[in-house]
């Protein structure tokens, strides 16, 4: 029945993580195309999707959690098992949605505050630049 009941939870924490992958793909992709040049910055797309599968799973996946039903069982006497009722799946199971989406959201604020930062000094690097040479000469002649 733990098996069971960590094999649901991979595949609903799974199933979560790629629900914001897909929500936040197109997002992810502008803002690293605005940061980073090049064919790169889709690398970089893979790896934050990556990183979100990889975070959301771990964050609801709760191991630690399911260790409780392992040591109870050891603990107990053979007759006494601990059992794995509707209401404890019930909360499982919002517990590793929970998980997924707390770890993900961590994940992605730390993201678009880095990128937030990164676009505020390109725009200001951008500002200093000298103007070319064509715009100077229209100017003139104005």
């Amino acid at each position: 029945m733990i098996i069971g009941l960590f094999i649901s939870t991979f595949l609903i924490a799974f199933a979560v993580a790629s629900i914001v992958v897909w929500f936040f793909k197109k997002p992810i992709d502008e803002i690293l195309k605005r940061i980073i040049p090049g064919d790169i910055s889709y690398a970089w797309s893979k790896y934050m999707q990556f990183a979100i599968y990889v975070v959301g799973i771990g964050g609801g996946v709760r191991i630690w959690e399911l260790e409780k039903y392992l040591t109870a069982q050891k603990e107990l006497n053979a007759g006494n098992v601990v059992d794995l009722t509707t209401d404890r799946w019930i909360l499982e199971v919002y517990g590793t949605i929970i998980g997924t989406l707390q770890s993900v959201a961590m994940l992605l604020l730390v993201f678009f505050i880095v990128a937030l930062i990164a676009i505020v000094i390109i725009r200001i690097f951008e500002g200093r630049q000298p103007k070319t040479e064509t715009s100077h000469r229209d100017n003139s002649v104005s």
